[in-house]
C-alpha cells in the first residue's frame, strides 16, 4: 500500500498529450486553446467614439469658440463626416469612428442644441475626452489571448472579435466510463430488494461534461470472461478506461486478475487513505491508462476529483499550480493511520477566509451525503486530532462561494 502522494507522483508521471485538432469557434466553449489568439488588426481598429455627443477640434475651444454649427449627424458604422472650418462639429455616436478633423467628444449632458447649432455650456474640457484610441487595447499581431487556458465566453467573443473563425484546441482523450457487479441494474429500472441502480457511472460523466470530454459508458457482470473480453477491445479504441467497482478483495472481483492477464501493467494497487484505499492504476503497452476506482459511491467521486481530474488538466496544459485550502471550522477526530478525505461544506466568512464545516455521513457508500457537501478536505495522515482554526487542503467538486 503507497501513500496518497506516491499515488499521486505516479499518476503525474504518466501525463499525456493527445494531439490538438481545429474546431469552429462558437463550438469550443470548455475546451482548452493550444495556439494563441493573435490580433488581425488593431484594438480598437479606429479612434472610437465612447459617448454620444458632439465631436470638435479642441483648437477651437481652445481659441474661445463655444457654439458650433452642426455638419451632420454621424452613427456607428457610418462614414466619418469631416468638418470643414474650426466652427463646426458633428453629432456622434457611442462605437463611431472619430473624423480625423476633430480630436475630443463633449457629452450631449454639456451641450444645448438648438437650429442647428451646438452650445458648450460647460468651462471646461479635456483635449481627447470620451475617444477610445486606436490600438490602445492590442495592436496588429499582438497575442490577445494565450494558449493553454480554458475556452470561455469572453473567450469566444474576442476570437469572433478577430474574426478566428476556427481555434485550435488540445484534442481529449477517447474515454470508457466502466461500471461493474451483478448487483447494478439501469436507471429505468425497478430494482430487486438485493439490487440498486448504476449511478456511479453517470456521476463520472457529469463530472467530464464541463471538460468536454465525451464518453462511452459500458457495464460488466460479475463474470471473468466477459471482463477480459470486454476490457481487451477496449484498449484497442480508448486512450483512457475509469472503472467503477470490481478492484477490492471479494471473491468476484475480477479487475485485478483480468487486468493482468491482458497485460495492463499494474502501477500501484491500494492507497493508504480513506475512503477509496483499493484504487487500482495502471497502464497497457499501447499507452492507454486504467483508473480502477473503488465501486462505493463517495470512493469513485472522491478518487475521480483527487486523481482523474488533476492528471486530466495537467494533461491539457490547464491545471493551476496553486492549491487552495480552508480553515477547520470544527475540531475533527480521526484515528485510523490513513490520510482521510473529509466532506465538507466550505462557506466564505466575513473577513474573506474559506472556512470548512464537516458533514459526515454513513460511510462510503453514502453518497446521498455529498449533496449537503461542497468538497473534500485532505486530512494528513500523521495526524489524529485536527484542531479548529487550521488550514488544510481541499478539493472542491461544487462551487464553494455563494
Amino acid at each position: 500500500m503507497i501513500s496518497v502522494e506516491q499515488a499521486e507522483q505516479i499518476i503525474r508521471s504518466e501525463i499525456r498529450q493527445y494531439g490538438t485538432e481545429r474546431v469552429p469557434f462558437n463550438e469550443a466553449l470548455g475546451r482548452v486553446l493550444a495556439e494563441d489568439i493573435i490580433a488581425d488588426r488593431d484594438l480598437p481598429p479606429y479612434d472610437r467614439v465612447t459617448m454620444d455627443g458632439i465631436a470638435i477640434n479642441y483648437a477651437a475651444f481652445e481659441n474661445g469658440i463655444r457654439t458650433y454649427k452642426i455638419k451632420g449627424t454621424q452613427a456607428a458604422g457610418d462614414n466619418p463626416i469631416e468638418v470643414n472650418t474650426i466652427n463646426e462639429c458633428v453629432e456622434i455616436m457611442t462605437g463611431c469612428a472619430m473624423p480625423q478633423s476633430t480630436d475630443t467628444v463633449i457629452r450631449y449632458e454639456d451641450v444645448d442644441i438648438a437650429n442647428g447649432q451646438a452650445f458648450i455650456k460647460v468651462a471646461a474640457i479635456r483635449q481627447g475626452q470620451s475617444i477610445h484610441p486606436r490600438g490602445r487595447d492590442r495592436k496588429l499581431g499582438e497575442t490577445i489571448i494565450t494558449a493553454n487556458q480554458t475556452v470561455t465566453s469572453v473567450i469566444v467573443g474576442m476570437a469572433a472579435t478577430v474574426g478566428a473563425t476556427e481555434l485550435v484546441v488540445k484534442r481529449m482523450p477517447r474515454t470508457l466510463i466502466v461500471s461493474t457487479g451483478d448487483e447494478l441494474v439501469e436507471v429505468d429500472r425497478s430494482p430487486s430488494p438485493h439490487q440498486i441502480r448504476r449511478s456511479n457511472v453517470y456521476s463520472i460523466q457529469a463530472a467530464l461534461d464541463p471538460y468536454c470530454l465525451y464518453t462511452t459508458l459500458l457495464h460488466l457482470p460479475d463474470n471473468l470472461h466477459i471482463v477480459e473480453e470486454k476490457i481487451s477491445a477496449s484498449l484497442l479504441h480508448f486512450d483512457v478506461i475509469l472503472l467503477s467497482g470490481g478492484v477490492s478483495e471479494g471473491k468476484y472481483d475480477y479487475l485485478p486478475e483480468a487486468l493482468e492477464e491482458l497485460q495492463v501493467k499494474k502501477l500501484f494497487h491500494k492507497v493508504q487513505q480513506r475512503p477509496g484505499k483499493p484504487f487500482w492504476f495502471g497502464k497497457h503497452a499501447n499507452g492507454t491508462l486504467i483508473f480502477a476506482f473503488p465501486g462505493n459511491p463517495v470512493s469513485t467521486f472522491m478518487c475521480l476529483y483527487r486523481y482523474f481530474l488533476p492528471w486530466l488538466e495537467t494533461s491539457l496544459g490547464s491545471r493551476s499550480t496553486k492549491h487552495l485550502y480552508a480553515i477547520l471550522g470544527e475540531d475533527f477526530n480521526f484515528t485510523p493511520p490513513l490520510q482521510y478525505f473529509l466532506q465538507v461544506k466550505v462557506n466564505l466568512a466575513d473577513n474573506g477566509e474559506l472556512i470548512a464545516a464537516p458533514i459526515e455521513g454513513n460511510g462510503s457508500g453514502d453518497f446521498a451525503n455529498l449533496s449537503d457537501a461542497n468538497a473534500f478536505m485532505e486530512l494528513p495522515l500523521e495526524e489524529t486530532n485536527f484542531k479548529m482554526g487550521t488550514p488544510y487542503r481541499i478539493w472542491p467538486f461544487k462551487q464553494i462561494i455563494n
